[in-house]
Parts: C-alpha cells; structure tokens; sequence
C-alpha cells in the first residue's frame, strides 16, 4: 500500500506531501488542477518514462519519494535482489531527475540501494498498477488480452505457459539449426566440392618429400647437360690421369715427384711423412679420375627422362603456386584440408536428422500449446461469467462478452489469438470491444475486469485516472460503487470528477493550482528581493464533512449554493449507509 508520496520540483509541483489510507482514496479538483501530475509521479517513481519536461521550470533537479508498506512476498522479493528491509517495515522508492544541458538522467534507490529498470519494473508490477480510459489500445492487444487471460486462470495455467516455454525454446533452437544448416548448405556442397577436388589433385600430385622439387630441378640440369658433362668429365680425366697432349697429367707428375722425394729420402728420413702425402694424393686423384671417367662413360642422353622430370617440375611447381608458396605448405594444406572433408563428410548432422529433430520439438510443442488452450478456453468460460456479472452492477445488464480464442502459428505463449468480443446491446452481433464499446462502456469494461482480478491480483495499489469519463447518474453510482468495493481488499487511488465517485471515498483530497510569488533564479544570484509569479499545485485533505460537503457541492453544481450542498450532503449520506451496508457483506480482506 502506499502510505506517503514526497514530490520535489516536478512539473508544476515545487513541493508536495501526501498520506494515502487503505480503502478507497479520491483525488477531485478543475480539469487542469493537476491531478494527472500526480499520477504521473507515481508513475515515474516506479520506473516510468520520463523527459525534461517533469523537472519544474528554474531547476534542474526533480525528486519523487514514495513510501509503501511491505509485506512477506515483497520482503522475499527484496530479499533475492539483495536489497535490505527497513525496520518500519516499509519499502521506500526515491526516483532523482536531473538535467545538463539538452541531457536527461535519472536514478533510483529502493531502500537507500541504486537499482536499474529491469528491477524497478519487477517492483512495480508487485506494488501499483494504473488504469486509464486510454488502456483501449492495451484491450486490442491480442498479447495483453492473453496475459490477463492467463493471469486470471491462475497457478495451474501459468505453469502450463512456462512449460510451453521452455518447450517453445526447444522447438527454436531446433529450427534455428535446421535453417542455419539449410541456409550454410549451399556453401557446405561448395566448399564440398573444391576440397575434393583439392584433395584428388594434391593426392595426384603424389607428394611426400618436401625436398623433391630441388631433387627433380638438380636431375633436369644434369639431363639438360649430358653433352657438356662428358666432356667435362673426360678433360678432367685427361687432366688428372691420362693426357694425349703434350702436357703431362697430374697422375704422371705425382709420380714422378713420388721418384724424386724417395731418392730424396735415401738421404733424409724426415722427408718420409711427405713422400707417404704425395703417394696419397697420386692414390686419390688415380681414384678420382678413374670415377670421373666411369661417371662420363654412364652419361648418355634420354630425352624421355627428361620431358618426364620437366613435366614433375611444372607439376610441382603448380602446386606450389596454389597450395604454397613451398612445397613443405602445399604438403601441410594437404594433410589439413583431408581433416576438413572428413569433417564435411562425416561429422556434419545430416539435414534428414535436423528436420526429424525439429519435427519432434514441433509435436512436442504442439501437444503442449493444446493442453495450455484448453485450460484457455476453461477458464475464458469462467471470465466470460464474472465479467458479465461484474458489469450487470454497472447499468449494462443486457451486456453479452465472450473471449475468442482463435488458433495461430505456436509461441513462447502458447498458440492462440485472444480477443475480447462484446456487444452492449441486445440484438447486436459480437464484436472486438475496441471497435464497438463507447468511452463509457469501455471505461466500465475496465473497472468490470479489474474487479474480477482483484482477488487474484497481487497487486497492493489499484489507481484509476478518471476511470468514470462518460458516465453519469446511476451509472457513475454503480462504479463509486465497484470502486469502493475494490477498496476492500486493495487501496485504490482514484482521480474522478464525478460527485458520487468522491462521496464514497475514503481519503479525499483537493488538487487546485495556486499562483505564488517567489525569487527568480537571476534575483538569487544578483542578491536581489524582486519576486515573479509562479503557478503551482497544491493539495488539502478534506478530513472534515464540512470540507467535503464543499468539494462535493463544487463538483456537483459548480458553485457553493444551497441546492448544491444539500445535494452534497444527501451522496456523503448515502455513500456512508452503503459502506455500512456493504462492510457486514464484505469477506474480510486477507491481505
């Protein structure tokens, strides 16, 4: 319930303080007085949109403070988000505006801790919710129109919707695989093709050793020059061995300096390590001429040879143009890309496996959304009844309404488009209510549907914005009456114009705009004493019959005459012989 409402420098209210009562609490005064300002600032406190426009003009700073008294489901709430419970067992809500320039901020604390919106908004849905003739559009939301629907059918059906939930996830993850599989497939086949292809053509190319292009390139140039090779080989014979010139060979003279160191060493034995040098190296070239003149003996032409390795080395290099640059790359491309097809070929979920995956999810969920129909189309029986009876009170006793349930394509909610059908008049065929219903109708259609949730509602604050817009006589009686019966089992705030809406009131309080003279911000800061004229909201408590009798009489005959008070007096009569009636009826409030 909310016990204490502190305003600061927001819109046309420089400071304000109000103490609401449990029941029903009746905000009256001109079109214009403000009253909507106030709702506005509750609504801002619990999270809502707010612009620049909220902070009053000369400031730069708006502040809503709002007091609700807790409970044992809102001390466990605040429990799991970590937030401390006062001890006056209270929740308090401080909402800071602040303006910099073009720029908007804004902070809230619950209980002293700064929160964000997303929790602001799970606290709000537990504190207050707020009603206006303008909710039309939110009765032509077929997903507004299912959740007060689910809401009203209670544990068992929202279960059933959370099941769904979590089905429906399912179902959506297997459709978003199956699609992402389908749309990557195209690619998949592409991407299939080219490493096969890769694969077959490196496979082709037969590599195994990283050193074979150098291998191939060295055999080219010596089959390219077996002509100059053996002639080369043979002059280094000539040379070292055997020369058919004049000049004798290297063989001949080894020898013959082998002669002279031995005769040589007749006469000195130190010359022998020498002599044993030259008769080495006479032994080595002898041996390296005799292989030079076998190695140019086996040469011979083979142009078959070489046309194969010229064709290995295009190959090779080929490979290493598209695969490379180096052969060592191309051969590790060739082992990973074999990894990569396996994959593609044989890891990869087919996608007859994802479409019978998804096709189970899609059962699953189907069975699902029918069961959560079910319970649907039960428990619109049921609402269909107590809305009905709710608006026969109301002066709509020929009323007809019925919650269409129609199938469509499953959800994360099931798979049904709700729409409220009405029709206010015998003999009319139903309708959607947002097409057919007047502002009057609609604005007890509302007040009719939040008395049938009132029970299930968690809800401590109802608040109504001139929920009686339209209505007049027995009609606005008969929702003073609903109204004050809601205020039984959760306070009501309720800003009405309607004479016999504020008589059965519980709490009543004027809004009125009052001009005063304050110090500009330049004279405060010039020092001066020159004052402006300034609108502002104020708020009395009528606490006295005397109060009210004039607020009433206001309302009723726009001035204080004596028809009008007696007028007056007779709704404030009346209103207090139906709380006394209605008291010994009412189920004491277990809240």
């Amino acid at each position: 319930m909310l016990s204490l409402l502190r305003i600061e420098n927001f819109a046309l209210i420089d400071l304000l303080e109000l103490e609401f009562g449990a029941g029903l609490n009746v905000l009256t005064g001109e079109t214009g007085a403000g009253k909507s300002i106030i709702l506005d600032a509750i609504d801002a406190v619990l999270g809502g949109k707010v612009s620049s426009r909220v902070i009053r003009t000369g400031s730069n700073r708006s502040m809503v403070e709002a007091t609700f008294t807790s409970n044992s489901a809102l001390t466990a709430w605040l429990s799991e988000q970590e937030i401390d419970s006062l001890e006056e067992n209270s929740v308090v809500i401080v909402r800071e505006i602040t303006a910099a320039g073009s720029n908007i901020r804004s902070r809230s604390r619950v209980n002293g801790v700064l929160v964000n919106l997303q929790v602001m908004a799970g606290l709000r849905d537990r504190l207050v919710e707020i009603t206006a003739q303008g909710q039309t559009l939110q009765v032509g939301q077929s997903a507004q129109v299912r959740d007060w629907l689910d809401l009203y059918g209670g544990e068992q059906l929202m279960q059933q919707r959370q099941a769904i939930a979590s089905t429906f996830s399912g179902y959506q993850q297997a459709h978003l695989i199956l699609e992402k599989r389908r749309t990557s497939e195209r690619e998949r086949l592409q991407q299939l093709d080219l490493l096969t292809y890769q694969v077959q053509e490196l496979k082709a190319a037969n590599l195994s050793d990283a050193d074979e292009l150098t291998q191939v390139q060295q055999e080219h140039e010596r089959l390219n020059h077996v002509v100059d090779l053996q002639q080369m080989s043979y002059k280094v014979y000539q040379a070292l061995y055997q020369d058919d010139g004049d000049t004798p060979a290297a063989a001949d003279l080894l020898g013959d300096s082998e002669d002279t160191l031995n005769s040589m060493v007749e006469y000195d034995t130190k010359l022998q390590p020498l002599l044993d040098l030259v008769r080495d190296a006479q032994a080595m070239v002898v041996e390296v001429a005799r292989q030079i003149n076998a190695y140019g003996e086996e040469l011979e032409a083979d142009p078959q040879r070489l046309e194969e390795v010229e064709e290995r080395i295009r190959e090779l290099k080929q490979v290493c143009r598209k695969y490379g640059p180096t052969l060592t790359e191309a051969i590790a491309y060739y082992q990973r890309i074999q990894a990569e097809l396996s994959d593609l070929n044989d890891s990869e979920q087919s996608i007859e496996n994802l479409e019978q995956q998804e096709k189970e999810c899609l059962e699953k969920l189907t069975v699902a959304c029918q069961q959560l129909t079910q319970l649907r189309c039960s428990t619109a029986t049921n609402l269909e009844a107590k809305i009905v009876r709710e608006l026969k009170p109301l002066a709509m006793e020929k009323v007809k309404f019925q919650v269409e349930i129609l199938p469509t394509s499953p959800t994360i909610a099931g798979a049904d488009k709700i729409t409220f059908m009405f029709s206010p008049n015998p003999g009319e065929p139903l309708q959607p209510l947002t097409k057919i219903a007047s502002g009057g109708e609609m604005s007890r259609f509302l007040l009719a549907l939040k008395a049938c949730f009132s029970q299930a509602d968690t809800t401590e604050t109802l608040v109504f914005d001139e929920i009686d817009v339209g209505v007049s006589g027995r009609v606005a009686q008969a929702i003073a009456e609903k109204l004050h019966q809601l205020g039984q089992r959760q306070q009501v705030l309720c800003v009405t114009h309607q004479p016999l809406v504020a008589a059965m009131a519980d709490r009543h309080f004027r809004v009125d705009k009052r001009t005063i003279k304050e110090v500009s911000a330049e004279s405060e800061i010039q020092n001066l004493d020159a004052k402006i004229e300034r609108t502002v909201v104020r708020v009395t408590t009528l606490d006295n019959l005397s109060k009210r009798r004039e607020e009433l009489a206001q309302l009723a005959g726009g001035k204080s005459a004596q028809q009008a008070i007696a007028f007056a007096e007779s709704l404030l009569t009346q209103a207090a012989n139906h709380r006394q009636n209605n008291s010994k009826l009412q189920v004491p409030n277990s809240k």
